[in-house]
C-alpha cells in the first residue's frame, strides 16, 4: 500500500509540474509551492465539467490531445484572483489624502489617467473609482479615465459585472460606501452604474501587453510581480516606465520593491512606498503640468 501511495504522489507531482509549465508559458506566472498544494482545490470545477477524475488525468489528456479551450480553463483555474475592497488600508489613505492632491496640484489639462494592473475581481478599481467619486467636488471638471486590466477573463468579466457576493463586500467595504455606491441584488451586491461607467475594464497580458496606451498618473501594479521571476519582472518594469511620465506615481505591494531591476524606478521621496522615475529618465512631460 505505501508503494501505491508513493507512486500515486509522484504521478501526483508530475501533474502538477506539467500544468505549472503550461501556466508559466501561457502567462509568465511561476507556481510558488504554496500555490501548488492548493492547485488540485482550484481545478476541482474544471475537472468536473471535463470528468476528469484528478489533476494526473487531466495533465495526461493536455499532452496527448491539443484543447485550447481546456487549457484556457485550467490557466485561468491557475491564477491566483485574490482580491479585497481598499486592500491595504493605509496605502488608499495616502492615496486619498496625499496622492491624488498632488496629482490634482499639477495637472493643468484637468485630465486624471489611473491604471491598475492585474486588476483581479476589480476591487482595487471600484475602491479608487469610490474615492474620487465621495471627493467629486474637487475633481468638478476633470477628465478621469480608469483602466483595469487582468489577464483572467474569468476576472475580467466578474469586474465588468459588478457584482459582489456578502463575502467580498465585508472585506475592506466599509458600510457607509456599500450603502451609497452598491445596490443589492440576488448574488450579492452590485456597483452603481457611476462607478462600472468609470472603470475600462480589459483582458490584457503584462508580458504582453495590448491595452495600455499613454502615460498614466498613477499606476497601481500590487501584489503581481511576486508571481514573476526575476527576468520577466525587469520586462514589467520596463513596461511600467514606458507608461510613466515624469510625475508619475507607482505603486506595488507590500512584499515586492522597484529596487534592483536595472533601477527603471526610484522610492519616491514624498509618499512612502511608492516610486517615480529616476531624475535622469524624466525627460519634457507630455502634457502641461502645473507648478508651485
Amino acid at each position: 500500500m505505501k508503494a501505491v501511495t508513493s507512486r500515486a504522489s509522484s504521478a501526483m507531482g508530475e501533474g502538477i509540474r506539467a500544468l505549472s509549465a503550461l501556466l508559466e508559458a501561457r502567462t509568465g506566472q511561476v507556481l510558488s509551492q504554496d500555490r501548488q498544494w492548493r492547485a488540485e482545490t482550484a481545478l476541482q470545477p474544471v475537472l468536473r465539467a471535463h470528468g476528469l477524475s484528478d489533476v494526473e488525468v487531466l495533465a495526461a489528456h493536455l499532452a496527448r490531445h491539443r484543447d485550447m479551450r481546456l487549457e484556457a480553463q485550467v490557466v485561468d483555474a491557475l491564477l491566483n484572483n485574490e482580491s479585497s475592497f481598499f486592500r491595504d488600508h493605509q496605502v488608499f489613505e495616502m492615496i486619498r489624502g496625499q496622492v491624488l492632491p498632488d496629482i490634482r496640484a499639477r495637472r493643468a489639462d484637468r485630465r486624471l489617467r489611473i491604471w491598475s494592473a492585474g486588476c483581479s475581481t476589480g476591487q482595487e478599481a471600484y475602491s479608487l473609482a469610490i474615492q474620487l467619486c465621495n471627493d467629486a467636488e474637487n475633481w468638478r471638471g476633470w477628465r478621469i479615465e480608469i483602466l483595469a486590466t487582468d489577464i483572467s477573463a474569468t476576472a475580467i468579466h466578474r469586474a465588468r459585472g459588478g457584482i459582489f457576493p456578502q463575502m467580498d463586500v465585508q472585506r475592506g467595504l466599509p458600510v457607509n460606501d456599500l450603502i451609497q455606491w452598491f445596490e443589492p441584488v440576488a448574488e450579492g451586491w452590485r456597483a452603481h452604474g457611476r462607478l462600472r461607467g468609470m472603470i475600462d475594464f480589459r483582458q490584457d497580458n503584462l508580458l504582453d501587453p495590448q491595452a495600455p496606451c499613454g502615460p498614466y498618473d498613477l499606476l497601481l501594479c500590487r501584489n503581481v510581480m511576486l508571481y514573476f521571476a526575476q527576468e520577466r519582472r525587469g520586462r514589467m518594469f520596463d513596461l511600467l516606465k514606458r507608461h510613466s511620465h515624469e510625475d508619475s506615481v507607482l505603486l506595488l505591494g507590500a512584499g515586492e520593491t522597484a529596487i534592483g531591476h536595472g533601477e527603471p524606478f526610484v522610492a519616491h521621496p514624498d509618499f512612502r512606498g511608492a516610486y517615480r522615475l529616476p531624475s535622469c529618465a524624466r525627460g519634457p512631460a507630455r502634457f502641461p503640468l502645473r507648478r508651485a
